[in-house]
């Protein structure tokens, strides 16, 4: 797998206390196991290029006579059977479109990916979105009758009354939650102490404030001089009063929101590098384009994204880190264990943006790619690792970078897994590393894995379709490529990428929005007197994507330049085209993003009382409008325009093998009778004999004959809202013939399952 690193270990995971006189080795032989690993593979090079995906579904149970919608916590029952269905019916000799899934923090979630990676080719552009489909049928034909799995970024009642099935109540040892119960985060240990950790580490709960959208009557008879004191949003410079806060208090609200991440492998370090330099600069472009979480805590909120409350979410710095002149109680003597004495000020959480560039550039030669002038924001650095990775050989840029990410203390430490050899193992790194959540992530090789250099992107949120999905991977995927064969230069000051992001958070960015870019991506040979070709400006993104006078080109014309002159087939361009349309719309405002879709959704709704409160009913319609939608039982004009999602089914999820073992001769001699008897009765009339072979169950069902049901793979019942699609005239006449014709002979009504 690409994504190296996000295996879970076997083991026994150390209690906070446990793990302090550990903490100091850890990170020591963390920074021993880089050096190791870049000097193995520091001359790797002509690496192919290989690059995945990875999409997180939500597990919901839906009450349609009660008109509710709560959580499914069944997330670890259902990953179970999905990995054993997929070695029990997935294919040995193709497992290119078949799926792996993975745990995630929430018990109601389930991570999916390709099984294999995708490759350099054209024609894998094409795969995504198949690959994608497959998975959602996978994972439709595990569900019960009355469940849901749509990919939405975020659960809208998270942390409200009764929002979990089965039941269960606030609070517990882990989270300390006064809103979500511990039994909503994930049965393997990891996640709990994960949970446990970045609250000791910080001394206190997590604290989430997310700004409130105020509807005309959302203070209706409300207001005290408490309510109106001004506190600061989370992760943006914002100060709003206390009653126009949406609080929450646990690792659930932030890491229990899904998302879409692409990784690529490399052809070399020094390509890696530079990607994670070019694509970081992206990273609030995509997020605000992809932005889906106008709802939290059941309430509307001022913003579009997750990013501040995911980052809120894992935020385990101490008091003094956070700039606060207060030691923790809870710290006394264990500040001496942690990194920086637990006092050294750290101005970001664990999960946030970049802050520093790591290419070594024409080793800093170059004035336009020079990262002195670049890296402009505060970025602290463990001085003692710094002076261990440069006696290692590791040049200034990623000694700093490196050095930077091991500001941070290890969260979880396998009692099994300290003492392991620094030439074998990367445990150690991995655990800083891998917790270091930043809007992009630099990736050495994994030991004996074979795979190379990577980089991978990760602002961007979890779309309603698969078309959409695909459509945010792609393009990235060739926006890469684009940089890459074109020698573009992306750089702005990282102060810039920042803005940039509090940008990508406010309601209706992609359209509103005005975000820093460079004036020339690529330098003309001569330029306007004054111009010395390093500029930024603000630009929306429909110009980032477009293009903007005769300096800048756009990033859509790049991408089709770059298809045409790597001479890409008519099929492959068509299906870019709508991929890159959806991206236009969206930007220039024909289009909604799914926040802006959802949030007038809920405005619009009927039982919605203009109070910002999105109520039990608002959030099943909600929901399952979603679910349609993603599954292709409603067209969604308002969402994707003139795009019709194929109908997305349990029937054929897995494959069926073209079984050649004998049956008996009874069973045969039935099934010869059953559907002789079934071509005369097409032949009678007028038809022909394949029409008589129409699923009966589902055409019957299709046509509104029967209740709703689906055939999963080995044609047992799914019962999974099969979609009523109109057949012709002709077509249904004779498939209700066929079906009393059958009857009548007393043929057995699933005699079509047997076949």
């Amino acid at each position: 797998r690409l994504r190296g690193g996000g295996l879970l270990v076997v083991g026994t995971p150390l209690a906070w206390e446990e793990s302090l006189p550990h903490l100091t080795y850890v990170r020591e032989h963390g920074v021993l196991q880089f050096i190791h690993t870049y000097n193995e593979h520091k001359n790797r090079e002509c690496d192919k290029l290989l690059w995945g995906e990875e999409l997180e579904y939500t597990i919901l149970k839906i009450d349609k006579k009660n008109k509710t919608v709560k959580l499914s916590i069944r997330g670890a029952e259902i990953l179970d059977q999905l990995r054993e269905r997929e070695e029990l019916h997935g294919r040995s000799d193709n497992r290119k479109e078949a799926c792996a899934w993975h745990p995630e923090y929430g018990a109601w979630m389930v991570e999916g990916t390709p099984r294999m990676p995708f490759g350099g080719f054209v024609r894998d552009l094409r795969r995504v979105e198949l690959s994608m489909r497959l998975r959602r049928q996978r994972i439709l034909a595990a569900l019960k009758e009355d469940e849901l799995a749509p990919t939405v970024t975020a659960f809208p009642l998270m942390g409200t009354k009764d929002f979990t099935d089965p039941p269960t109540e606030a609070g517990g040892p882990v989270s300390q939650s006064e809103y979500c119960s511990d039994k909503l985060i994930n049965p393997h240990p990891r996640f709990g102490t994960l949970t446990t950790n970045i609250r000791k580490r910080r001394g206190e709960k997590v604290n989430i404030m997310v700004p409130l959208f105020i509807d005309e009557k959302t203070h209706e008879g409300e207001g005290t001089e408490e309510d109106l004191e001004m506190v600061k949003v989370s992760g943006l410079d914002l100060h709003v009063p206390k009653r126009d806060i949406i609080h929450m208090d646990c690792m659930a609200f932030g890491m229990g929101m899904c998302c879409l991440q692409v990784t690529f492998q490399c052809r070399d370090i020094k390509e890696s590098r530079h990607l994670y330099d070019q694509l970081s600069v992206l990273t609030p472009i995509m997020l605000s384009l992809s932005a889906a979480t106008p709802i939290l805590r059941g309430k509307l909120a001022n913003t579009d994204v997750r990013w501040a409350t995911i980052a809120a979410s894992v935020d385990d710095r101490t008091p003094q880190e956070r700039g606060l002149d207060v030691c923790a109680s809870s710290h006394k003597g264990q500040a001496q264990w942690m990194a920086g004495g637990g006092k050294r000020q750290l101005p970001k959480s664990r999960y946030e943006s970049i802050s520093c560039y790591i290419c070594n550039c024409k080793e800093g030669q170059d004035p336009q790619s020079s990262l002195n002038k670049y890296n402009d924001i505060e970025c602290p650095i463990d001085e003692v690792t710094y002076a261990t990775l440069k006696g290692g050989g590791i040049d200034e840029p990623l000694a700093r970078h490196i050095a930077h990410l091991f500001v941070r203390d290890p969260l979880v430490i396998f009692g099994e897994r300290i003492h392991i050899p620094d030439t074998a193992a990367t445990d150690h790194f991995e655990n800083i590393q891998s917790t270091n959540w930043q809007t992009v992530r630099w990736k050495p090789p994994p030991p004996g894995s074979g795979i190379g250099w990577r980089v991978e992107f990760r602002s961007m949120e979890a779309q309603l379709t698969d078309f959409e999905n695909a459509a945010f991977t792609v393009m990235t995927v060739l926006i890469s490529r684009v940089l890459l064969a074109f020698k573009l230069n992306l750089y702005i000051p990282l102060s810039k990428v920042d803005a940039n992001m509090a940008s990508a958070h406010m309601r209706n960015s992609a359209v509103e929005g005005r975000f820093w870019v460079r004036s020339h991506m690529a330098v003309p040979d001569s330029l306007p007197e004054g111009d010395d070709g390093d500029g930024n400006e603000l630009m929306s993104i429909y110009e980032i994507l477009t293009g903007k006078g005769t300096h800048y080109t756009g990033l859509l014309p790049m991408v089709f330049a770059y298809l045409d002159l790597i001479g890409c087939d008519s099929q492959t361009r068509d299906k870019i085209r709508k991929y890159a349309n959806l991206l236009e719309k969206r930007a220039k405002g024909e289009l909604p993003t799914a926040a802006t879709w959802m949030r007038n959704f809920v405005r619009n709704h009927p039982a919605y009382k203009k109070d910002s409160v999105v109520t039990q009913e608002i959030a099943y319609d909600l929901m399952r409008e979603c679910a349609d939608v993603g599954e292709g039982r409603k067209v969604a004009p308002d969402l994707l325009g003139d795009v019709k999602i194929d109908l997305v089914t349990t029937n054929g999820a897995y494959e069926v093998p073209l079984e050649s073992v004998p049956i008996t001769a009874a069973k045969r001699d039935d099934l010869l009778r059953k559907y002789a008897a079934r071509a005369e009765v097409s032949k009678e009339m007028g038809g022909l004999v394949a029409d008589g072979w129409l699923d009966e169950k589902v055409e019957r069902s299709r046509s509104g004959d029967v209740p709703e049901t689906l055939l999963t793979e080995h044609d047992t019942c799914a019962c999974h809202k099969s979609p009523r699609c109109a057949k012709s005239p002709s077509q249904a006449s004779l498939m209700k013939k066929n079906a009393k014709e059958l009857s009548e002979l007393k043929l057995d009504e699933d005699s079509s399952s047997e076949q």
